[in-house]
Order: structure tokens, then C-alpha cells, then sequence
């Protein structure tokens, strides 16, 4: 009985074969799983296909540029300026002005050495008194001369004198006045040489023809200054000044555009210098002759606001406008270009890019310039969005850009 039970309990090596195909069906489907698992994992993880997109940057622009005609470039140019001399030669002694001092017209900048002129006016003043002194002299004898001359004359009439002496009195008298009207005209002489040597010793007073700063220093002191500068070594100016107030920025303007400028048309007026700040201008000339070799026309721009900031030479850009600049319109707005903002269910939105990825912003539209739009919140200048293509972007979409 026991063994027929064991041989109950045997198993059948039929019921455990098993076709090849049935193994693999399992393997399939988790294989196929797995990939599956894996594609997803690498999009989500940013290693999927990226879209090639074109760029542009949020900036900050000023309302004047949707109602600018024509641009130009120029410099900024001292319309009164002087290399400030001295017409004697001589010795440098004393400067008392360095680059950038501010002086005033009729101020002397700079001395040089005088002591033998100085020593001639001295010499003409002191001919002028003696000249003075020999005046009252002159009239003293005048003045004695006439009352002879006249008591002469009655007594010649009663007889009483004789003609000889009345004749040596008359030459006396003419002897007098003339040594009067002589005594004047040394003075008038003495007066024009004290005159003379007060100029000499003038011309060795460097003064300041107008108010003005100084742009150069182009003398030493111990250097010599000479009006012709032909000397070795001499120094034919000492500074040179320039009127701040008469600064201008002079550009060339197409001749093809001459047109669209007139005198007295608003401008703006930007300095590379100071590339964030816009000064108020106005045309001030139209030079009337041509430059044949670049068929340009100078024209000269004249500052409204005069700033310490602005120097003679600094390169500037100049907007010529159609009308002025209103108060409201001086300060600059954010903006981006139109076509980088779209709408979705009523709201604003641009596409912020942030390293490889977009990242979907809401963003708050001002009013249009130009091709560009302002932006009142969202974004800020500098923030680099995407231009195109918008349609095949969404939030976190991995993006590179042409530059990449």
C-alpha cells in the first residue's frame, strides 16, 4: 500500500516542459516597461530634444526714441576756447592755475619775470613828476613875466621907460608862455611813456581773456614763453582755457538727410561717457558749406541744461525730434520687444530664460514704443526672454539658443 502511494506522488516529466516562447513573453513586457520608465526619467531629467530659439533682452529705453527722425554722431566742442599767451618774452615765474582750475575774465594765471620793465615804470612815473614840477615852474615865471610885460606897457605910455626895456619884457613874456605850453606837452609825453612801460609791464601779467577752465597746462615755470615760439625749447602758450558755456556737440549729417533738420529743432543729445543719461539740446546751426570727400554737412548742437559733467572732445550721439520732450518722457522704461509677448487667457506672459530652460512669467504691458513695449513688472533690465519660436515653448522646456 505504501507503494503504491509513493508512485501516486510521482510527477510526470510532460506536465513540466514549457515552450521557449512562453519565457520570453515576460521578459518583453518588462523590458518594454523599463524603457518606458527610462524615457520618461531622461525627459523629465532635461536630456531630451531642446528647441532652438531666438533671443532678445529686456532694456531700458527713453519714449524719445518713437519720435526720432534722424540719429548722428559728433563730438562735444568748445565754440570759445584760447591758448593763453603773453606778447613779451620772457621767462616763466610764477603759474597759478593746473588742469581744471576755474577762472575768471581779467584773472592773472601766470607772471613772468619783469623787473626791468618794472623798473622803467618806475623810471616813467618819476619823469612825469619832474615834468609836473617843471610845469608849476613855467607858470611861476608866466605869471611873472605878465605882470613885467604889463607894467612895462603903461609905463612905455607915459613915456616914462624906454622901448628897449619894454621889448626885453614882451620876449620875457613869449619866453614864458612858451616854456607853459612846453611843460604840458612833457607832460602829455611823460603821461603816454609812463603809459608804455605799465603795458610792458602788463604783457608780463598772463590774465584770462573770459570766464573759462583750464584744459591744458602747456608752460612750466622756468620755461621760456615767447609769442612766436621760434626759440629752442620755448613755450608758445602757457594754458589753454576753454568757456564751458559755449559747449556744443558738432555732428556730420548726411547730405541725403539734410531735410529732416532745421535751426532750432529739439534734440537729445547722449554722451558715450555717460550712456544713462539723456541731455535736452537744440539745433543751434546748420554750418553752410559741404564736405565733398564724406557728402556731409556739419551741424552744431547747442546744450539746454549745461552740466559739469560734459567735456570738450567726449563723444556724443545726437537724436533730432520730431517735437520736444515732454517732463514725463525724460526717464527711461523697461521695454522689450512686441513679438516675445503673448497672451493667454487675458494675461501678459513672456518666456524668461533661465540658464538652459524657459520658465513661463507673467508680465505687466505698459505703452507701445516703437517696435518695442513697455514692461511695468515681471522682468527687469538685462532679462534675457525668448523671441521665437513661441508656439513650441512651454513652462521648463529645454531650449538652445543659436550662439550654443
Amino acid at each position: 500500500m505504501a507503494n503504491e502511494d509513493l508512485t501516486k506522488l510521482k510527477i510526470e516529466k510532460k506536465t513540466m516542459h514549457r515552450s521557449p516562447r512562453a519565457y520570453k513573453r515576460p521578459l518583453f513586457w518588462i523590458a518594454l516597461v523599463v524603457l518606458l520608465v527610462v524615457a520618461v526619467v531622461l525627459l523629465r531629467s532635461g536630456l531630451g530634444p531642446r528647441v532652438e530659439i531666438e533671443t532678445t533682452m529686456v532694456s531700458q529705453i527713453y519714449p524719445s526714441q518713437g519720435f526720432t527722425l534722424l540719429n548722428a554722431s559728433g563730438y562735444v566742442v568748445a565754440q570759445r576756447k584760447a591758448a593763453v599767451a603773453s606778447k613779451a618774452t620772457g621767462r616763466l615765474e610764477w603759474l597759478g592755475v593746473e588742469e581744471g582750475s576755474r577762472v575768471r575774465a581779467g584773472e592773472v594765471l601766470a607772471r613772468l619775470e619783469n623787473r626791468d620793465v618794472a623798473a622803467a615804470r618806475e623810471q616813467a612815473a618819476a619823469n612825469l613828476v619832474t615834468t609836473k614840477a617843471g610845469l608849476e615852474q613855467a607858470r611861476a615865471e608866466l605869471d611873472d613875466a605878465t605882470l613885467a610885460f604889463n607894467r612895462l606897457k603903461d609905463l612905455l605910455a607915459g613915456g616914462i621907460v624906454a622901448k628897449a626895456d619894454f621889448d626885453s619884457a614882451e620876449a620875457r613874456y613869449r619866453r614864458a608862455v612858451a616854456g607853459v605850453a612846453g611843460a604840458r606837452s612833457g607832460i602829455r609825453s611823460a603821461e603816454a611813456a609812463l603809459k608804455g612801460a605799465a603795458v610792458a609791464v602788463e604783457y608780463t601779467l598772463i590774465r584770462s581773456p573770459f570766464d573759462a577752465v583750464v584744459l591744458t597746462k602747456d608752460a612750466d615755470v622756468g620755461d621760456i614763453v615767447t609769442p612766436l615760439g621760434a626759440a629752442a625749447n620755448a613755450k608758445a602758450a602757457v594754458v589753454t582755457i576753454a568757456d564751458m558755456k559755449s559747449l556744443q556737440v558738432e555732428a556730420d549729417v548726411s547730405e541725403a538727410n539734410l531735410g529732416k533738420v532745421k535751426e532750432g529743432q529739439p534734440c537729445e543729445i547722449q554722451l558715450d561717457a555717460l550712456p544713462d543719461v539723456r541731455f535736452r539740446g537744440i539745433l543751434h546751426t546748420v554750418v553752410p558749406t559741404a564736405d565733398r570727400s564724406k557728402a556731409t554737412v556739419m551741424v552744431k548742437v547747442r546744450f539746454l541744461d549745461p552740466d559739469s559733467r560734459i567735456l570738450p572732445e567726449m563723444s556724443a550721439k545726437v537724436a533730432f525730434l520730431e517735437r520736444p520732450v515732454a517732463k514725463t518722457e525724460q526717464r527711461p522704461k523697461t521695454s522689450v520687444s512686441q513679438a516675445a509677448v503673448w497672451s493667454r487667457d487675458g494675461k501678459q506672459l513672456v518666456y524668461l530664460v533661465k540658464g538652459d530652460r524657459v520658465v513661463e512669467t507673467v508680465v505687466t504691458t505698459g505703452e507701445r514704443i516703437g517696435d518695442q513695449i513697455e514692461i511695468l513688472s515681471g522682468v527687469r533690465a538685462g532679462d534675457k526672454v525668448a523671441l521665437k519660436p513661441l508656439e513650441k515653448l512651454k513652462d521648463g522646456t529645454k531650449i538652445k539658443t543659436a550662439e550654443k
